[in-house]
């Protein structure tokens, strides 16, 4: 399995690696979500920009249980901006997870930052 960013979040958009037509919509809405995530604190001093399939899932530099956390919350929000589901009920649900996601990873970095 690939570590790249991209290629495991177009993977789970459902379209193939060699694929690249959508790749500027997925980096734009990946680098919003990492951005997100940089003014909660989540994730390297800086944040992590996505240019192409270089940049990894490690240069997060985050524990594995935060790591998993972090990568269903930009999947859902890549997801929510990319190709959002057709019933207001599932957006909506959807909404709610990512905010769900956001609190539980700010949790999450306020328990490792030292008092």
């Amino acid at each position: 399995m690939s570590d790249s960013i991209l290629t495991t979040t177009k993977k789970v958009l459902g379209l193939a690696e060699s694929y690249t037509a959508f790749d500027t919509d997925v980096i734009m809405h990946l680098n919003s979500a990492l951005s997100v995530l940089d003014q909660i604190g989540v994730g390297p001093t800086g944040g992590v920009y996505v240019t192409d399939t270089t940049r990894t899932w490690a240069s997060m530099g985050l524990p594995p249980e935060q790591l998993a956390l972090t990568k269903s919350y930009i999947f859902l929000r890549v997801k929510a901006l990319f190709d959002p589901p057709p019933t207001s009920f599932a957006i909506e649900a959807m909404n709610e997870q990512i905010k769900q996601f956001e609190w539980r990873l700010n949790v999450m970095r306020e328990g490792a930052v030292e008092p």
